[in-house]
């Protein structure tokens, strides 16, 4: 059985540190560096950095930017944005990211994820897939940044994309990105029973409760939060926190 985690997901634009609610109305909130050394602090067991326009910009990886994460960051950490062929993973990998997700890129070109897992293994690819629902509730695949929509059922490219050899899935819902409103625990169980590879949540967290609701109901092997681990109180004064020890037993036990 897979050690269940609790992973702060940061957003980068230019190289600092933004929210974002349902993928848009992005808020800067400060330095990635100064997260970083407080999340040491509080001694967090893994990271993950999305860089927000990479993909939309078909820019590089801001690899320095990365460099400098890694220089301070005493966690293993997840990169993804803008990823879209090998030399570039070698690039991040070298920076000092530990895994790679790719979103863009395994829409459209299956082979290379392929390709990426052959060479890096499947334990750095991960792949992160951004879901929306339609009119009729059904859950439809979105690439570019939340932008465009494949009209790919979500339920059955989670399964193309385990065929593909990666070694985790992070599924992330567009309509609860940001809003502090809890996951979509339905979504999220049908999602983590149809594959057989770790499933991390993102999306809608906003106290630990939702935290501990999202394990105790589905089968992901871990969840992810932003705003919760960024903002305090109602007016969302930014106020870097994460479970002590005692917490977060309560919440995978």
């Amino acid at each position: 059985m897979s050690l269940k985690r609790i992973i702060p997901c940061l957003l980068l634009r230019d190289s600092g540190l933004v929210k974002t609610v349902k993928f848009k109305k992005t808020t800067y909130i400060g330095d990635p560096i100064n997260a970083v050394k407080i999340f040491n602090e509080k001694e967090v067991d893994e990271l993950i950095f999305l860089d927000i326009d990479a993909t939309r910009n078909k820019t590089e990886p801001p690899y320095q930017a990365i460099q400098d994460i890694a220089t301070e960051c005493f966690m293993p950490f997840c990169y993804g944005g803008g990823v879209n062929n090998v030399e570039q993973i070698r690039k991040l990998l070298a920076s000092g990211a530990e895994k790679i997700a790719i979103n863009t890129a395994a829409f459209k070109d299956p082979n290379f994820i392929r390709n990426a897992v052959s060479i890096f293994g499947s334990s750095t690819i991960v792949v992160s897939i951004d879901y929306k629902k339609n009119l009729f509730g059904k859950p439809v695949v979105y690439v570019n940044g939340g932008r465009t929509s494949t009209k790919k059922n979500l339920l059955n490219y989670v399964k193309e994309i385990e065929m593909l050899g990666v070694g985790e899935i992070l599924l992330n819902s567009i309509d609860r990105d940001g809003t502090m409103e809890g996951y979509d625990i339905g979504m999220i169980k049908d999602v983590s029973v149809s594959v057989e590879i770790p499933v991390v949540a993102c999306g809608g967290a906003g106290n630990m409760d939702d935290l501990k609701q999202v394990l105790a109901q589905t089968e992901v092997t871990g969840v992810a939060a932003g705003s919760m681990f960024i903002y305090q109180g109602k007016k969302r004064g930014v106020l870097i926190s994460y479970p002590n020890q005692e917490e977060i037993k309560n919440i995978i036990n």
